[in-house]
């Protein structure tokens, strides 16, 4: 039998890995930027300065990016050099010439990735485009914005930062504005959604997508790509009704009412369980039709009592719901599960039950980032997952060798029958590591195994920091000096990602701590030198005692995760080890675990308290991890698939949405529509094909009265004479002339401004339940399957006659609304008034989408499959409640002399109540 890794091991030693290979074809390239390095360093900073006015002249005059490489990348080696104390390594350098052009680059923990995306972002700034670098967090973008904006700064380029805190459209607007921009993935997503919600080009915050490079590359693209974007806003609201249910869930009995599938993160009822429930709710079939809602607040709730756990995927803050990221172990405040299961989760802690919400806009991260001219990324961890990045983003990943040798011994994993076994094997190593002063950093999967580990330590009297999604505002200053002397961290995944952990302790955070460098700047650098010395002194002494231990308490899903773990250790050649300590109980192993290896380990009388330690055993831990590895990627590609579908519809909108802004075409897009309108009514009316005896004449007069305000003045017998030509002619002629008389009685301004807005609302509502309409249509797509059909055909087929139909009622609407407008409402197309977005007809409101929504239903299948399956994590941005009216301001804007009663008409002229017609408006704008 073939041996694919001895053929694969045989084959690199002759011919190299793809990484090799690709290393070697820029040696020369980094031999050239080193050689520069006496030139650059005779320049006065003035003339080093110069040099980005240069570049950009030669761009200017035709040169390309990589024709200007080599001596771009040697002017930030020593502007970073001059301003920084830092320069380039070799290996540095060859990181960036292939974040340039368009690569993952996998770098060690400690190889200095925040001072290699200089190297790019400087030469990609340089067009005037601008360059995006994206991280994981905001401390990240605030911190290596600071930090790497003096390089740039000193070289003459701007910086911005993007932050979630900020709602400010000039601050962000300035931001993207800068040469070089800052920020988190989430935030630069939901700039995108939020701009193509707007009602003005002018208030857009974002220029474009030109280049950008994405550190934590893998924990963005990959962990993060399962949860897609959404921005959503209230929609139904039945607190109630979850806590009447949830009253009902704890009582029932596992195996017996309801049955756990781990692996699928699903939880079914049995046929003892349905009956229970359907007796306690008083109802005969909780599966009919009439039953629907009660089924699904049901089923999340038992998602929510039987499979999220308090403490592993969300915690409880201040009365709310948090969910905790389960792959960074950082609180994701402000994001909420969709579909009901936040509110489920709220009822059964028993906090506020916040309304449920509908999608506003989404996008998945995928689609996001594949806007880019030109993306790339670094992390430390992505070789594992190159399959991926080639499959789905076209990204290369190349391994970028260490610049000093790995002196880190990563020890074989042991595993134990039992978690007490396990604890009691940890503490008694950290006992022993921590009695030779050697610091040990404790990786945790979630929240409550870091408790569970702070008391045990707690028990052996061990000093210990905790960091975990409840002190994640500390992250920093923990993972800081988690490498002092006898230091002991008991740390959740956050602390992978964006921090060094420098043996013997960071003497300039020690210092911060005791004197703010801006009040007291004396009291800071004396105590600065204090700790230098104090911490060069640990520093002997914990290399002497073996450097940073890491101790892994359970192994994470994924490999990266636990890669990166390791990696906090033996940075920049620091000596360090690295030891898993596992148990048969562990989650990973319970559901993915191989079954053979549970069986070698009962053939081989594992007693208790006799751990397993082997090469072997290591190995099947990984290939359970591959498994869920694999699982992952079949998620997150089929969420792409089928976003994709969505994402030329929403392409198509978006475009619209901005041609409609800058005024254009909008005159031809009424023109279409005329055109369609016709063509449809008159095929749901009248055949050509067929007899005109067999004409719906009566339809036809409906579709031309309500749409087209023409009514017939023919008989019927005289219509059916007309030949069909004629009838489409007359329809299209008489919408022309109502359009072209209402255009002169406006003028063209008011109508210009008339149609753009009409245009942009009615775009936006039918667009909102479109999204609710596909997110139907999708949940039960799966179920075609067993009818021999493909369901991503099926959705792709059934998807696209719902765009051609949303857009069919958006241009009845607009066409109706437009041509009915009386002239007595011009004074509301004033742009800055509040009632400019929901322009009224002389018949009333803008035409709603809610009666588009129920045509839209009409042609979509709901079944029960949404209840069986597990809904994907969504990331929702809750819509900010807006704000009542002060009590006189509506009367103010209508210029009336007394306060406008609720009850009262409207003074609109729809003839409906005041607050069912544009006292809502009042509301949202």
């Amino acid at each position: 039998m073939l041996n694919v890794d001895g053929f694969k091991n045989l084959y690199y030693r002759f011919f190299g890995t793809h990484s090799d290979r690709v290393l070697k074809g820029i040696m020369p390239i980094v031999q050239d930027i080193e050689s520069r390095s006496a030139k650059m360093n005779a320049l006065s900073d003035h003339e080093l300065r110069a040099m980005t006015a240069k570049f950009r002249e030669r761009i200017d005059n035709g040169a390309s990016l990589e024709d200007i490489l080599p001596e771009a990348f040697a002017t930030v080696r020593e502007a970073a050099t001059r301003s920084l104390g830092m320069t380039h390594y070799p290996v540095q350098l060859m990181g960036g010439i292939l974040l340039h052009r368009g690569t993952v680059t996998e770098m060690r923990t400690g190889e200095g990735k925040t001072l290699v995306g200089t190297l790019p972002v400087y030469l990609n700034a340089l067009t005037g485009k601008g360059a995006h670098v994206i991280t994981v967090n905001d401390y990240l973008a605030e911190r290596d914005a600071d930090w790497m904006g003096t390089v740039y700064r000193f070289l003459g380029l701007s910086v911005g930062t993007i932050l979630t805190t900020d709602r400010n459209v000039t601050s962000k607007q300035a931001a993207y504005k800068c040469d070089i921009t800052y920020g988190t993935n989430s935030e630069f997503g939901f700039d995108y959604l939020r701009d193509n919600m707007k009602f003005s080009l002018k208030d857009y915050v974002q220029r474009g997508h030109n280049f950008a490079i994405i550190d934590e590359v893998d924990s963005i693209l990959i962990d993060e790509a399962r949860t897609p974007l959404i921005i959503s806003g209230p929609a139904r609201h039945n607190a109630e009704r979850y806590l009447e249910i949830d009253a009902y869930i704890p009582t029932l009995q596992n195996q017996r009412h309801y049955i756990i599938i781990e692996r699928n993160r699903n939880v079914t009822l049995t046929d003892d369980g349905i009956a229970i429930l359907e007796n306690r709710l008083g109802i005969q079939n909780l599966y009919s039709a009439d039953h629907l809602e009660t089924l699904h607040h049901v089923n999340q709730a038992l998602k929510a009592n039987f499979l999220f756990r308090r403490d592993i995927d969300y915690m409880v803050l201040g009365g709310r719901v948090v969910i905790i990221d389960e792959n960074t172990g950082r609180p994701m405040d402000g994001r909420r599960w969709s579909d009901g299961l936040h509110q489920a989760i709220e009822a059964k802690e028993r906090v506020d039950i916040q309304a449920e919400s509908q999608t506003y806009a989404t996008i998945t991260y995928q689609n996001y980032f594949r806007l880019y001219d030109k993306l790339a990324g670094m992390t430390g961890t992505a070789e594992t997952e190159s399959e991926e990045f080639e499959k789905i983003y076209n990204l290369d990943v190349v391994v970028i060798p260490t610049n000093k040798p790995i002196a880190r011994l990563d020890h074989d994993d042991i595993i134990f029958k039992t978690e007490s076994e396990k604890f009691a094997a940890v503490m008694k190593e950290v006992k022993r590591a921590h009695s030779t002063g050697q610091p040990i950093l404790i990786g945790t999967t979630s929240v409550e195994a870091s408790s569970k580990v702070h008391k045990y330590l707690q028990m052996y009297n061990i000093d210990h920091e905790v960091l975990n999604a409840k002190q994640h505002h500390r992250e920093s200053e923990i993972v800081a000096q988690a490498g002092r002397l006898g230091a002991v961290t008991v740390s959740t995944n956050m602390a992978g990602r964006g921090t060094d952990i420098k043996l013997g302790g960071d003497p300039e955070k020690l210092a911060r701590a005791e004197f703010d460098p801006e009040s007291n700047p004396e009291g800071y650098q004396e105590a600065f030198a204090r700790y230098q010395v104090q911490c060069a002194e640990e520093k002997e002494k914990v290399l002497a005692a073996g450097g940073l231990y890491i101790i892994g308490t359970e192994r994470h899903e994924s490999r990266r995760i636990d890669n990166q773990l390791r990696g906090r250790s033996g940075r920049q050649g620091d000596p360090g080890a690295s030891r898993f300590y596992l148990a048969l109980e562990d989650q990973l192993l319970r559901i993915f675990g191989s079954d053979k290896l549970i069986v070698w380990m009962e053939r081989m009388g594992m007693k208790d308290n006799e751990p397993i330690e082997h090469k072997w055993v290591t190995k099947q831990i990984e290939t359970a991890q591959m498994k869920v590895e694999g699982h992952h990627f079949n998620t997150r590609k089929q969420l792409l698939e089928y976003d994709d579908i969505m994402n030329l519809q929403r392409m198509a909108i978006y475009e619209m949405r901005r041609r409609a802004l800058a005024g254009d075409n909008i005159k031809e897009l009424i023109d279409t529509a005329i055109q369609s309108l016709t063509e449809d009514v008159l095929t749901e009316c009248m055949d050509p094909n067929i007899n005109a005896q067999e004409w719906d004449i009566d339809l036809l007069r409906e579709h031309c009265t309500r749409i087209f305000e023409l009514e017939w003045q023919e008989s019927d017998e005289d219509i059916r004479d007309f030949a069909y030509a004629e009838i489409k002619s007359h329809i299209i002629n008489h919408a022309h002339e109502r359009y072209f008389n209402k255009t002169e009685e406006l003028g063209d301004d008011q109508m210009s401004n008339l149609e753009q807005m009409l245009l942009l609302q009615l775009t936006d509502s039918y667009w909102k339940d479109h999204l609710l309409a596909m997110d139907r249509l999708r949940d039960g797509i799966g179920l075609r399957g067993f009818g021999q059909l493909n369901p991503l055909l099926e959705y792709k087929r059934e998807g696209t006659d719902l765009f051609m139909l949303m857009n069919s009622l958006r241009d009845e609407s607009l066409l109706r609304n437009l041509l009915n407008f009386k002239p007595e409402m011009v004074g509301m197309l004033d742009g800055s008034k509040p009632n400019a977005r929901r322009i009224v007809s002389g018949e009333g409101p803008v035409q709603s989408a809610d009666n588009g929504l129920d045509m839209l239903s009409d042609f979509v299948e709901v079944d029960l499959s949404k209840h069986s399956e597990e809904p994907e994590q969504e990331e929702v941005l809750e819509a900010e409640k807006p704000a009542r009216p002060e009590k006189g301001e509506a009367a103010k804007r209508w210029g009336l002399e007394h306060e406008i009663g609720r009850n009262e008409p409207c003074p609109c002229g729809s003839g409906m109540k005041f607050k069912k017609c544009c006292f809502k408006v009042e509301l949202t704008t």
